[in-house]
């Protein structure tokens, strides 16, 4: 299993349209990428500006379907326009 989560952060004008594609992500990787258990995108409570994706899969292939995928390659290069600095990509892998 692998956890991923990115961050990103927001330009204050662009947050409405940043979530509106990201919704669009997410709608189609949770109804068409295999292996994907969660998708899902986060808010910040204190800083509004940071909208964070959280993901889970099943393995790495399933995760590497996925940045291959159609929509990602798709929306994912049109967020940089939104972002103020570049984001922060953690992976994780379960220990116990």
């Amino acid at each position: 299993m692998i956890k991923i989560v990115a961050k990103n952060y927001v330009k204050a004008d662009k947050i409405n349209e940043f979530i509106s594609l990201v919704t669009k992500l997410v709608q189609e990787t949770n109804k068409n990428d295999a292996g994907c258990i969660h998708y899902e995108l986060f808010q910040d409570v204190k800083d509004s500006h940071i909208l964070t994706i959280i993901e889970e899969w099943e393995s790495k292939e399933a995760l590497g379907q996925h940045m291959a995928a159609k929509h990602f390659l798709e929306i994912v290069p049109m967020l940089a326009d939104f972002t103020e600095k570049p984001g922060e990509n953690n992976f994780y892998q379960k220990l116990v």
